[in-house]
């Protein structure tokens, strides 16, 4: 399975309030599928432990945290 490498993490303060934040959105915050722009950008919130390895790794490997996530993302 995909996770299960990485050990359970509880979420922290900001990972609460930003939820929070989200389901207290209306559906009218959100834009319909044809407003939609794919703009290439992505926010995912990690635990700090994953973080850590993946720049850890990015640094072992010589390129950029984005474009080694990128590289994972594609199936390499």
């Amino acid at each position: 399975m995909l996770f299960d490498n990485i050990p359970e993490v509880a979420p922290d303060k900001e990972d609460i309030e930003a939820i929070a934040r989200i389901e207290n959105r209306k559906d009218n915050d959100y834009k319909t599928k044809e407003e939609m722009e794919y703009n290439g950008k992505i926010l995912v919130r990690v635990p700090k432990s994953l973080h850590k390895n993946l720049m850890a790794q990015a640094k072992h490997e010589g390129v950029s945290l984005n474009q080694l996530i990128v590289f994972k993302l594609a199936g390499q």
